[in-house]
């Protein structure tokens, strides 16, 4: 089948479409400070636990599996399904450019299984853990998208700083929200606060992400330049066929990937399961806790920018592989935590905050620089897999060790592994090859 004559598309305006993707950034980000950080990992447990009790189990499919564990496995069933759903939708987005409304749309859909959660009941688990799973989705499928923005609405030379301020932008957004359900809860109990949170994380992302749609552009990417027959799903089966084939030339390019997902898990279980941890084994109250996750946002605002400005001068991945250092260290103090004490986990929180935006940023813009050019979304898609507040083997190892110790610290401690052979793997990636192998231009700083 012929291709229509390639359209010729003008640039973006760059500065009113960077502000459009940061302000994403800060809508979008109410679901994993909110929903999975805060809220849905404690409530889904507790609304387990009223029906089968702490030591009973849930039957899904016909599994037993104790409540403290459910969470854990409802993410990594979710992200098995995101293997597939992921590279697809990265797929469809960067062969016919559309990639504002597929990133909006996906976006929406999860909002709106957000909003919906209001309908969970003390005991309504299995309605909890299906309305987490569609926004998980959701989420993840709209962040592939949003994550490969980066590279249209930036260079190679200033990457690292518009990762780390969108990243910034993002957590002051998750922090104000979370300062309003502060508020609340001093007004409303533990059950009602979780469910009206769960609700408003949905309003959240949808009312600031409206402008968006008029801030940026319809088209972007080097899908945006040719019109192509056919529907925009077997564009992108085709597109990710493609894709598949061509990576195996790219083994550096898959090296990062690889180091990336295996630290990451590490990373994003540790604070997924953080809330859940300070609740059910360092018996913290819903204030301390709330506190503790306000204090991680607003600190690491300050956290992302600096380790920004410190990449600038030293290069994004010896800063990063200092910060996996930093996060062997939490996950050792997170282990001798007193229960009851909150101004441990006070402190706690300021460690990780002055570590998760730069780590995040900065891995997110040290990978945009190793894919090649075109595939932008789909190999964002991979790196989704073991991002955005939640990962496949860490809440899979992390389930397991609870599952079969019924201690939430062996089940902590499990986590290390993740940090140990993501430090080495990173640290064997030879990163200017990497990049001059995808066809990139190489920074002075890496």
């Amino acid at each position: 089948m012929t291709e229509r004559p390639a359209v010729a598309v003008p640039p973006p305006r760059t500065d009113r479409a960077r502000h459009g993707w940061y302000l994403y950034g800060w809508a979008s980000h109410a679901f994993p400070t909110i929903v999975v950080t805060v809220f849905m990992s404690r409530y889904l447990t507790s609304v387990a636990e009223n029906v089968v009790g702490k030591n009973g189990r849930v039957h899904v499919l016909g599994i037993p599996i104790a409540p403290g564990s459910l969470f854990a496995y409802t993410i990594t069933a979710s992200t098995i399904l995101l293997v597939v759903l992921m590279p697809l939708v990265g797929a469809v987005a960067d062969r016919t450019g559309r990639k504002r409304d597929i990133m909006l749309a996906c976006g929406w859909v999860g909002a709106v299984a957000c909003i919906a959660m209001v309908a969970v009941t003390s005991t309504a688990w299995q309605l909890g853990a299906i309305l987490f799973a569609i926004a998980y989705l959701g989420y993840s499928c709209s962040i592939v998208v949003s994550y490969s923005l980066l590279i249209d609405l930036s260079t190679s030379e200033d990457r690292d700083h518009a990762s780390s301020v969108g990243w910034a932008v993002a957590y002051i957004g998750g922090g104000i929200l979370l300062a309003i359900d502060f508020a609340l809860s001093l007004a409303v109990d533990k059950s009602t606060l979780a469910r009206i949170a769960l609700c408003t994380a949905g309003v959240w992302w949808i009312l600031f992400s409206l402008p968006v749609r008029r801030w940026l552009p319809k088209f972007l990417g080097p899908g945006a330049r040719a019109a192509r027959r056919g529907s925009a799903l077997s564009q992108g089966f085709a597109e990710l066929a493609g894709t598949l084939r061509h990576m195996r030339a790219f083994p550096l390019t898959l090296a990062f990937l690889g180091a990336f997902l295996v630290y990451n898990d590490g990373i994003q279980t540790v604070i997924t399961v953080a809330s859940q941890y300070g609740d059910k084994e360092l018996r913290l109250s819903d204030t301390v806790l709330l506190l503790g996750i306000l204090l991680v946002q607003f600190v690491a605002y300050f956290g992302a920018l600096g380790l920004g400005r410190i990449a600038e001068q030293v290069g994004a991945k010896r800063v990063v592989l200092g910060s996996l250092v930093v996060w062997l260290i939490v996950v050792g103090i997170a282990y001798r935590l007193s229960a009851g004490v909150p101004w441990q986990f006070f402190a706690l929180a300021v460690l990780i905050a002055l570590v998760l935006g730069g780590s995040q940023a900065l891995s997110r813009s040290l990978f945009s620089r190793v894919i090649p050019a075109g595939s932008e979304a789909q190999y964002f898609a991979f790196y989704e897999i073991s991002d955005a507040g939640t990962s496949f083997l860490g809440p899979l190892v992390f389930g397991v060790a609870y599952q079969n110790t019924g201690n939430y610290r062996s089940a902590l401690v499990s986590l290390v592994v993740f940090f140990v052979v993501g430090f080495v793997l990173l640290l064997l990636v030879p990163m200017r090859r990497a990049i001059a192998a995808a066809g990139n231009p190489v920074p002075q700083k890496l």
